[in-house]
This record gives structure tokens, C-alpha cells and sequence, in this order.
């Protein structure tokens, strides 16, 4: 396994993050303690959640899963740098959702109980909450940090302005501020290079793109179809609007004997500011098979042909100004 620093800070991620999301509504708890079990034997000791993971409000079904995994000891705790986000809602009373002062202490107490841990490594906030100032928003923070119940801060969906105006309070009050931004961001979605990446990289942000294959679009899609599985109704109004690029990267694919999926996650390796792409292994197999992802390399021939299946976008302003 590869590590890198989690942006500037001095904490050490693996390359690949694993994903929690299907634990509980797809993924069985005995399944799921396997598959976290098999990623630290693949040396991943990066782990993300959510405190609305598992879909059912109030429960945190996924961060419950995390927390019985981690009782049973044997290490497991302190070799997880974990990563929980909060902002959906766990209630239906008011102030049991958003960044509010209140949300934050008892949303960070409520994880803390249910991933029976004393600390969370990677706090984040799953949305911008425009009624929130960042001003009460860092204070919060702060004071979790002071209470040693959390180590970092990051940010999730946030544009490249919510990112600086973070950062600017954050300096303001003589602290580190954000450490992390995970955005939507992988062949097919590029709008991330307009300002999310730039500010990422200005501010020593670590860059952390979830759905890195487009929701298995990049995945090998039409050759799993061509194969007789079965594709979902999204997924099938999704490959319409794309199939012609979809149809040119699998190709592609065919011409580098790698896996799509596998040529999906290095691409955005290769990319600025990318600390780790978020996978979400609903199985053991699956989980080995993008691990392989870190052993492919792509040259310059490749990235091109790449951009020119999956055009980017240049750094804002020149990408609509001179």
C-alpha cells in the first residue's frame, strides 16, 4: 500500500479510502467487519462515514456497524485514521441537522457514542450550511479540538469560494482550519478543476473524491451488460447520455489490458491534490480488485487520449475568460 499526507498536515493516509456507505443497507455487519478486517491486511488504514449513513433517520446504522467493529479490539481502532461527516438530518426537531453550535456538539457526541471511540481523526462537514457563519461554525470546532474529541477538520461539497472564505476565518483565528475537501470528482464529473482543485492546492488541502467511478459507469459497465448483468434504472439513463465516451474508454481500457475500473481510480491518483479516491466495496472481491488500481501507471500518452475521451476543464478564469 502507498501513503501520502493527508494535505499539509502530518498525518499518513493510505492512497485508497474505504468507503462505508453500503454497510448496513447493502452490505451485511458480518460482510462488512470482513471487508474492513481485509482492508487493513491491504494496508488501508483510511476509513470514511457518516453519522446519516444507513438511511434510516436517527439510527446511525453505518457508524454502529464501525463501532462494534472496533470493540472487538485486537488494534483495530488504532490502526483506523476514521473520517465522519455530519449536517443531514437525525431528527425531525429542530437544530438536529446543519452546522449550527448545537448540531456540531451533540451530532460529535452522538458519533463518538455509536463508534465507541474517545476521538474521531477526521471531522467533516457534509454540506455548506449558508445560515451557519463560518465564525460560529470554527468556534465549534475549536472547542472540540480543545476537548481532544477530535484531531481535524474537513469539508465536504463545498465550492472553491466556501473553501477560501473557511480558510480566511480560520487564519483570522490563528488556526489550522480546513485540512480536507471531499468532492464529487472522476473522469465524467470534472467541474472540481474549476476552483475546488485550485483552492485545494492553495490552501494544502487534501483532496478526497468520492464517487470515483460514476456510480460504475467507469467500472466496465457495458461490458458487465454485454455479459447479461443487469444494470439499474440510473445507471441505464446515465449510460445513454454517455454511451459514446463510455463505449471509446472501455476501448481504451482494452488497449492498456487493464480493468476499467482499475484505469478510472489511477486517473484521479495521477491528478493535483488528490489525497485518496473513496472506494465502496459492497464485497471482499470487489475490494481486492481496486487495490490493483495502485499498480497501474499511466503515461502522458494516456492521460491525453484520456482528456480526449473525457475532456477537463482549465483553472477557472481561463477556462471561460483569457
Amino acid at each position: 500500500m502507498d501513503y501520502t499526507q493527508l494535505g499539509r498536515t502530518g498525518l499518513k493516509v493510505s492512497r485508497l479510502c474505504l468507503g462505508t456507505m453500503n454497510f448496513g443497507p447493502v452490505t451485511t455487519e458480518e460482510d462488512s467487519f470482513a471487508i474492513m478486517d481485509h482492508a487493513h491486511e491491504l494496508g488501508i488504514n483510511f476509513f470514511d462515514t457518516a453519522n446519516v449513513y444507513g438511511w434510516k433517520k436517527g439510527e446511525g446504522i453505518t457508524e454502529n456497524i464501525i463501532g462494534r467493529w472496533f470493540a472487538q479490539g485486537g488494534g483495530r481502532r488504532e490502526k483506523t485514521v476514521i473520517a465522519t461527516k455530519l449536517y443531514g438530518g437525525m431528527g425531525d426537531w429542530p437544530n438536529e441537522d446543519r452546522l449550527s453550535a448545537l448540531n456540531i456538539r451533540r451530532a460529535c457526541d452522538a458519533s463518538l457514542k455509536r463508534m465507541q471511540t474517545d476521538y474521531i481523526d477526521l471531522y467533516q462537514a457534509h454540506h455548506v450550511d449558508r445560515n451557519t457563519p463560518f465564525e460560529e461554525f470554527w468556534e465549534a470546532m475549536d472547542i472540540l479540538k480543545q476537548q481532544g474529541k477530535i484531531l481535524y477538520v474537513g469539508s465536504s461539497n463545498f465550492a472553491g469560494w466556501h473553501i477560501a472564505k473557511a480558510q480566511e476565518e480560520a487564519r483570522r483565528r490563528g488556526t489550522v482550519g480546513l485540512v480536507s475537501e471531499q468532492s464529487h470528482y472522476n473522469l465524467l464529473v470534472r467541474a472540481a478543476e474549476l476552483e475546488v482543485v485550485p483552492a485545494c492546492e492553495d490552501y494544502g488541502l487534501g483532496l478526497i473524491p468520492w464517487s470515483p467511478l460514476a456510480g460504475g459507469l467507469l467500472g466496465g459497465v457495458l461490458r458487465k451488460i454485454d455479459k447479461g448483468r443487469s444494470a439499474s434504472e440510473n445507471i441505464v439513463k446515465e449510460l445513454d447520455k454517455h454511451r459514446d465516451k463510455i463505449e471509446r474508454y472501455e476501448a481504451f481500457c482494452d488497449e492498456l489490458g487493464e480493468d476499467p475500473a482499475n484505469v478510472g481510480l489511477a486517473w484521479l491518483l495521477h491528478q493535483r491534490a488528490v489525497t485518496a479516491p473513496i472506494i465502496g466495496p459492497r464485497t471482499l472481491e470487489q475490494l481486492d480488485g481496486t487495490v490493483k488500481a495502485l499498480e497501474v501507471t499511466l503515461d502522458e500518452k494516456a492521460l491525453a487520449r484520456l482528456d480526449e475521451i473525457f475532456p477537463g476543464f482549465k483553472t477557472a478564469p481561463e477556462e471561460y475568460a483569457w
